[in-house]
C-alpha cells in the first residue's frame, strides 16, 4: 500500500493534483449524497446475511501468508500466483494472466503478472473488482530488520482473500452480471521519493485496457481490509472521481449492518496514490478505494503498516465479513 499523496508532494505534478482534488473535495462536501444517512435501514428492510464465509476469507489469507513474502521475482511470488490461478480457474468462466517485465525505481527489472478472472464473460455490462497480490520488499517502516521484506497479511493477502472468497460463492450462486476480478502485481515495490514508481501493475493493466476498448460501468479497490479494528473512510481520490460508487458501497455497508466499518459522517481523508488512481485516470473506469485509514494514527494505516507485525496476528474475521458482505450487497444493487 502507498503513501498519502500530501507525502508526494516533493513533485510538482502531484502537488498539482493534489490541490485540485482537495479543491473538488471541498465543493463536493455540499451535495446531496454526501450527507449521512439519517439510520441505519430498519431490520424489515434489510436483506438476508449475503453468501460470504469469513471462515473461508481467513483461511485464503493464511494461505498467501504461508507462501512467504510475495515479492516479484521471488519463488514465493511464483508459487503462490500459480495458486490464485488454479483457485479463480475452478469458479470463474475465464481466467487470464497479463506477463510482461517492468524497470522498477531501483534499476531492477521484474517479472509483473496479473490475473484476470471473469464472470458471466458474455454480458457487456461489466463490473470490475480489485486488489494488489505481491508485497512490499522491505520494512521500511519497522525499527528492525528493514531490509527483508514483509509478511503481506493485511497489506496484499487481505484484499485478494476476500475476492477469492466472492469468486467461490459467485460461481455457487451466479448473479447473473458481469465482473471481472483483476489481481494487480508490483504495486508495493515503490520509493516515495520516485513518483509513479508504486502500482506498476495497475499502470500496465490500465494502459493495455484503454488500448483494448475495455471499460467497466464502476469498479471497486480493496486494500488492508482485514485488521482488527479497521474503519474504512470514504477516500480524496475515490469521492473526486467516482462519488455515487462511493455511495453505492457505504450505503450497501449499512444495509449490510456493517456501518461501524464503513463510517459515513466524516469527511474524506487526503487522496491516495493507489492502483485505483491509474484506474479512474488512464483507463477511464469510475473505480473507488476500500482501504484502512486510521486518523488518529501518524502512519494513517496502522503501526503494523510496512512492518514485519503485518501478519495473521493483526487480521480478524469479523473485518473480513464486514467488507465481503458488503460487496456482495452492492453488486446486488441495480
Amino acid at each position: 500500500m502507498l503513501l498519502f499523496a500530501k507525502q508526494f508532494c516533493r513533485t510538482g505534478s502531484f502537488l498539482l493534483l493534489t490541490a485540485t482534488l482537495l479543491a473538488g473535495l471541498a465543493g463536493c462536501q455540499s451535495k446531496k449524497e454526501q450527507e449521512p444517512p439519517d439510520s441505519t435501514p430498519p431490520a424489515s428492510n434489510r436483506q438476508a446475511p449475503p453468501p460470504f464465509s469469513a471462515d473461508s476469507a481467513y483461511a485464503y489469507v493464511a494461505k498467501q501468508v504461508a507462501f512467504g513474502p510475495r515479492v516479484p521475482g521471488t519463488p514465493a511470488h511464483q508459487a503462490c500466483g500459480d495458486w490464485l490461478v488454479r483457485k479463480l480457474s475452478g469458479w470463474a468462466g475465464e481466467v487470464s494472466e497479463q506477463k510482461t517485465t517492468v524497470k522498477a525505481w531501483d534499476g531492477k527489472t521484474l517479472p509483473l503478472r496479473n490475473i484476470t478472472a471473469r464472470f458471466n464473460p458474455d454480458n457487456p455490462s461489466r463490473v470490475l473488482l480489485c486488489a494488489h497480490w505481491d508485497t512490499r520488499p522491505i520494512a521500511d517502516e519497522d525499527t528492525s530488520r528493514q531490509s527483508e521484506p514483509i509478511p503481506g497479511a493485511n497489506d496484499g493477502a487481505s484484499g485478494v482473500a476476500v475476492l477469492l472468497e466472492l469468486a467461490r460463492q459467485l460461481h455457487r450462486n451466479n448473479p447473473g452480471i458481469g465482473i471481472d476480478m483483476v489481481l494487480f502485481d508490483v504495486e508495493d515495490y515503490g520509493n516515495a521519493q520516485v513518483e509513479n514508481s508504486y502500482c506498476l501493475g495497475s499502470q500496465y493493466w490500465a494502459t493495455q485496457a484503454k488500448k483494448s476498448g475495455y471499460t467497466a460501468q464502476y469498479g471497486i479497490l480493496l486494500d488492508m481490509v482485514g485488521s482488527e479494528g479497521a474503519v474504512f473512510y470514504r477516500e480524496g481520490i475515490s469521492m473526486h472521481y467516482a462519488p455515487d460508487v462511493v455511495e453505492r458501497v457505504w450505503r450497501a455497508a449499512a444495509t449490510a449492518g456493517h456501518r461501524s466499518y464503513f463510517v459515513y459522517n466524516q469527511e474524506p481523508f487526503p487522496p491516495l496514490t493507489d492502483d485505483h488512481f491509474y484506474v479512474n485516470q488512464i483507463a477511464g473506469i469510475p473505480t473507488i478505494d476500500i482501504i484502512q485509514y486510521d486518523r488518529d494514527n501518524p502512519k494513517g494505516f496502522g503501526d503494523f503498516w510496512h512492518t514485519h507485525r503485518d501478519d495473521m496476528a493483526i487480521i480478524s474475521r469479523q473485518t473480513l465479513r464486514a467488507v465481503g458482505e458488503t460487496l456482495w450487497v452492492a453488486l446486488e444493487k441495480p
